[in-house]
């Protein structure tokens, strides 16, 4: 069965570390809802994309990553690949949870917004574009998290 152009590809999300507990369904359910926002924004990258995979893992799997793909030492907090795949530190979500006073569901539904405009084209590399993907990224999170059935809202 061919795919439709306006059809959204099928995201998933794996919880790969078992340090922290996190939701996976309501995850992936969010996933979906902003998968289809971040579509709404002007873009083209995720029309070309078949399966995307959110893959939440912990601070030393997400430090091999960094090291080996950007050469930088230690965690970060999200990581996308353009073919295709977001991961998500849940340690780093963690801490930057209690830093900013959010919650871990917050802070992995921020991450995973962000790798979806990346992968949508978004950049975040000089001033006004990162203020541009950061506002964008906002109202997605706040959006998908008001209408998605089964996920929480932090308003």
């Amino acid at each position: 069965m061919k795919k439709e152009p306006s059809e959204p590809a099928p995201i998933f999300v794996r919880n790969l570390q078992r340090k922290i507990a996190c939701d996976r369904m309501a995850l992936e359910r969010f996933a979906r809802r902003a998968l289809l926002l971040c579509r709404q924004e002007p873009g083209a990258g995720l029309t070309s994309h078949g399966d995307l995979g959110v893959l939440v893992v912990s601070d030393r799997r997400m430090a091999q990553l960094h090291r080996r793909f950007m050469q930088i030492a230690g965690p970060t907090d999200v990581i996308t690949f353009q073919h295709g795949e977001i991961f998500i530190s849940v340690e780093t979500a963690e801490r930057q949870a209690a830093a900013y006073g959010t919650s871990l569901e917050h802070e992995l539904r921020l991450y995973l917004v962000h790798g979806l405009l990346h992968l949508h084209g978004f950049d975040d590399h000089d001033p006004a574009a990162r203020r541009r993907m950061h506002s964008v990224q906002e109202r997605i999170v706040r959006l998908a998290s008001r209408n998605t059935p089964g996920v929480r809202t932090l308003e």
